[in-house]
């Protein structure tokens, strides 16, 4: 957790700060922390969060007065339990200027990298907010298919994708997938037709579940 919240503030400076998420901004305001380890130790401790002996959940919010929840990250890990699942989920800014720094291919690929080196998951997807089958997906533990989306060495092989579809090795530990050089759109049917594409493939190679067949 060090390790991803050191990476996230070089990513961009409106992840330099953070609080403790609470109930009102007044509270949290008033509740900054720093995140080393020996914090995370401090917050393990406390019964709030803690959802089992050894699964710790926590939510921070960078302090920013935006739409949503643009500054917020929530994550839980160390389940070994079904009903828990291991997820760390960042929400991306909305407002200028931070979404124009950090919704780039090259802001978005530093900030799935924070998350392969802090986490070093099976996969991390970057998804649009009214993407609301992937959102379930990714709640649910399971891998789906974003603007970015990191795939684990260990899950199996990036087959060849169609232009302009880009693969790149990602630490050493998996392959990054980039659909589009521009910001992905839902509204956009090329952008639509060409994830369509991407998905039967990485279906096809096993990276992706394959659609549910209609009883």
């Amino acid at each position: 957790m060090e390790v991803l919240f050191q990476q996230l503030g070089l990513c961009d400076p409106a992840y330099a700060r953070w609080f403790e998420y609470s109930y009102s901004r007044k509270h949290s305001l008033q509740q900054p922390f720093e995140p080393t380890y020996e914090t995370f130790l401090r917050f393990f401790e406390r019964r709030k969060y803690r959802l089992a002996r050894e699964v710790f959940t926590f939510d921070a919010w960078t302090g920013q007065e935006e739409r949503g929840r643009g500054g917020m990250m929530s994550f839980t890990c160390g389940s070994n339990e079904p009903f828990y699942s291991n997820l760390c989920v960042l929400h991306l800014p909305r407002e200028e200027p931070a979404a124009s720094r950090v919704l780039t291919v090259a802001g978005l690929t530093a900030v799935v990298r924070a998350m392969v080196r802090a986490w070093e998951p099976d996969g991390c997807a970057v998804i649009a907010e009214g993407d609301r089958d992937a959102k379930k997906v990714l709640e649910d533990g399971g891998p789906c298919l974003g603007w970015l989306m990191y795939v684990s060495a260990e899950r199996g092989n990036v087959p060849t994708l169609p232009k302009p579809v880009r693969v790149e090795p990602m630490e050493g530990k998996g392959s990054l997938i980039i659909l589009t050089p521009e910001r992905f759109s839902l509204r956009n049917p090329a952008h639509v037709a060409l994830a369509g594409r991407v998905r039967e493939r990485l279906q096809d190679a096993g990276l992706l579940p394959a659609p549910k067949k209609e009883e």
